[in-house]
């Protein structure tokens, strides 16, 4: 629910024209053309463009892909992980509590199994490109990361 919470307000905040709408409304918003592109933030992008972000943003990649709708991502250059391989980012696992209640009401059956990781990763091929504060980058995005980094670090 962080974008009820928190991506609509800053959204509000800074007068974008915005709709909230539900996770699962993704597929029918893109194939009913509402939407002329998608932008997301991310957690972490490994030096090989995979994308680390909340739940969901794999879905959304396919979805738009498959709509021919560009995607891209925003993020600050922070975001960059030049070291880490993208097969050992480990993706956090949260508590059972956040699917099986709303607020303090249990909406699941006792004792089922939850499966609740926070994040999932987006692979390159499905990302139009990556939007930074230090630069716009594109694939093949190892060459495009690699040189992004090696000149910030110049720089420094």
């Amino acid at each position: 629910m962080q974008g009820a919470r928190l991506n609509a307000f800053e959204l509000r905040q800074d007068r974008f024209d915005t709709t909230l709408i539900s996770d699962t409304a993704v597929g029918y918003i893109l194939s009913h053309e509402y939407v002329n592109k998608v932008i997301v933030g991310a957690d972490r992008i490994t030096r090989t463009g995979h994308l680390f972000n909340k739940i969901g943003t794999y879905q959304i990649a396919v979805l738009a892909k498959k709509h021919e709708v560009p995607f891209y991502t925003a993020a600050p250059y922070s975001t960059i992980d030049p070291t880490t391989d993208w097969e050992k980012v480990v993706v956090e696992e949260r508590g059972v509590e956040d699917v099986v209640k709303v607020g303090r009401k249990r909406i699941a059956p006792k004792g089922i199994v939850v499966l609740n990781p926070a994040f999932d990763m987006t692979p390159p091929d499905l990302i139009d490109a990556i939007i930074t504060d230090k630069g716009v980058l594109r694939a093949p995005y190892e060459e495009s990361i690699t040189g992004i980094v090696q000149r910030t670090l110049a720089k420094s």
